[in-house]
């Protein structure tokens, strides 16, 4: 039987960060890992079949519009043709090369990387069963569960990767969609469905909800929905999907209005199911330690640990936003908190990004949580209009949003839509941590020209001092 001091379940942004930093520390660490669909790689759905395929393809289809829409404003005439196959290839060689890096940080950190499936038989045992069926057993002082998410299914609609597909099957379609309708209008859907509508496809978003992306400030959803509503999407919101029927050619979806009347039947080449994700603990072994997840499929936890001691629990199978860079940070806290160090994270300051375009990204509370609290709070905004780098690079959609407290100027939140705003949102991130005020980063020098300044001038904003707007 191996002997550890931690075992970490999971190879993702949780796991392998938590492995590394084990590592780091001096700990001697297992990471079990049965990879994604069978695969033999690290990385987890984030960086197998989640946040870096989807930004490659994201980036890939941006090229290929700006060719063919944006290019000529520049001078410059081009033609392009789409190879859907060397954009998928490019794809998977970015992610191979980020998944080999984690086996190099791996053996850099002296972390056992075992291959398999784990489960937990018992306080400080890990059973693991390998890819060839072989089992061996692993015994630690600690254990951390960190096995994320997978995609939430829909009554009624049947992911089978062909037709119907969840996030996995829509980073790897065949062909283009004539039309792809998607169902749930936040993240995931809205950035994979802006993949294929700037590729060709009519992409009809389907959402439950009267508006998009819930969870984002009201104003800026708004905003971000006439502007994907202006590329050429068509949204279809306080709708409820009832049934899917898929064909060799196509899919049939049924939609009826929430608020009850009739119902309609769209058609389309592929649909989209991304309604979000649910914690993936299926087969762990939890009740042999007596853990019960809640009814969502969550593992309660205080400062990372379970209710079962020496097992801990990271990332998605735990509450908060399910967002890789969440994982990390539990992560490292987690295990510097069995290292006997002060692990800490600051949950009201994890940054959301929606990696479109426009981007959209945001940290803190936005004005609907500020009105609810009955908090005073006062108001700067900037719009990239005025902004000299935007304007001089034809990208002027958008603005900046600060909310500061309204007696003592902490900066309470910070809301973007704009151009490369998931690179600016980490600098509102900073002030935060710092508890600054909106005073203090509009009195920090910016370069000039560059989009940042936006930040500035939305934090001159609150005290009404603006200057280029």
């Amino acid at each position: 039987m191996a002997q550890y001091d931690v075992i970490i379940i999971g190879g993702g942004p949780g796991g392998y960060n938590a492995a590394i930093r084990a590592g780091q520390l001096g700990l001697k660490v297992a990471c079990v890992d049965k990879g994604i669909d069978g695969g033999s790689t690290l990385g987890g759905t984030c960086l197998n079949v989640g946040c870096m395929p989807s930004k490659a393809l994201l980036h890939a289809s941006e090229m290929y519009d700006a060719a063919a829409n944006h290019f000529a404003e520049l001078g410059i005439e081009v033609k392009p043709k789409l190879n859907l196959t060397q954009m998928m290839a490019q794809k998977a060689t970015s992610v191979g090369q980020l998944t080999k890096g984690i086996e190099f940080l791996f053996k850099k950190n002296k972390v056992d990387w075992v291959k398999g499936a784990g489960k937990i038989t018992g306080p400080g045992k890990v059973e693991v069963t390998g890819p060839d069926g072989a089992v061996t057993t692993l015994e630690a002082k600690d254990i951390v569960i960190a096995t994320g998410s997978l995609p939430s299914g829909l009554p009624g609609v049947t992911v089978d990767q062909k037709r119907i597909v969840d996030s996995t099957g829509a980073l790897s379609l065949p062909e283009v969609p004539k039309s792809l309708l998607v169902i749930g209008a936040g993240i995931i859907g809205l950035e994979l469905g802006s993949v294929w509508r700037r590729l060709g496809a009519q992409v009809t978003v389907v959402e439950f909800l009267d508006r998009i992306t819930p969870g984002m400030d009201a104003e800026v959803a708004k905003t971000f929905q006439r502007s994907l509503t202006k590329q050429g999407m068509i949204f279809k919101l306080s709708s409820k999907v009832t049934g899917a029927k898929a064909s060799k050619t196509g899919v049939s979806l049924t939609v009826e209005p929430v608020a009850g009347g009739d119902a309609e039947t769209l058609q389309a080449d592929y649909v989209l199911l991304a309604i979000g994700r649910k914690p993936y603990t299926e087969g762990l072994g939890l009740e042999a330690v007596g853990i019960t997840p809640d009814k969502r499929g969550f593992i309660e936890t205080d400062h990372w640990k379970t209710s079962a001691p020496g097992i801990w629990a990271i990332g998605d199978v735990t509450h908060g936003p399910m967002l890789a860079h969440k994982a990390e940070d539990e992560a490292v806290a987690c295990i510097e908190t069995i290292a006997g160090k002060a692990g800490h994270v600051a949950y009201g300051i994890i940054p959301s990004v929606v990696y479109t375009t426009p981007e959209v990204a945001w940290v803190g509370k936005t004005e609907e949580e500020l009105k609810a609290e009955g908090r005073a709070y006062k108001v700067g905004k900037f719009p990239f209009t005025a902004n000299s780098r935007a304007k001089i690079n034809h990208e002027t959609e958008g603005f900046v949003k600060v909310l500061a407290d309204a007696a003592s100027d902490e900066v309470l939140g910070a809301h973007l839509i704009g151009p490369s705003v998931s690179e600016m949102v980490g600098e509102y991130c900073v002030a935060m941590e710092f508890r600054a005020a909106s005073e203090d980063v509009a009195r920090t020098c910016h370069p000039h020209p560059t989009r940042s300044e936006a930040l500035r001038q939305a934090a001159m904003g609150v005290e009404g001092w603006t200057m280029q707007a």
